[in-house]
């Protein structure tokens, strides 16, 4: 239930946060089992490193990183852009 109550404080702090072009989330369904624990995927869309700069240091952003520490063992976080 505890995750759940995040994905939701999430789900919440990216609608308050208007530099955020794209989001969505989903569980890891791989049948490889190459996810090295990992069990849940947060993709945030950014027009630019400067939108992406302003959300970082958010107090939404920040509001939900303290709710989700207690209940995460590791954390992975890739930044980059498509072509």
């Amino acid at each position: 239930m505890a995750i759940d109550q995040t994905v939701k404080a999430f789900i919440h702090a990216v609608d308050q946060i208007g530099t955020i072009n794209d989001f969505e989330w989903g569980l890891n369904n791989s049948p490889e089992d190459l996810n090295k624990g990992f069990t849940h995927a947060f993709v945030l869309t950014f027009e630019d490193d400067k939108s992406r700069d302003a959300y970082l240091p958010h107090p939404d952003h920040q509001n939900f990183v303290k709710q989700l520490k207690p209940l995460i063992e590791d954390v992975l976080v890739l930044d980059y852009w498509t072509k």
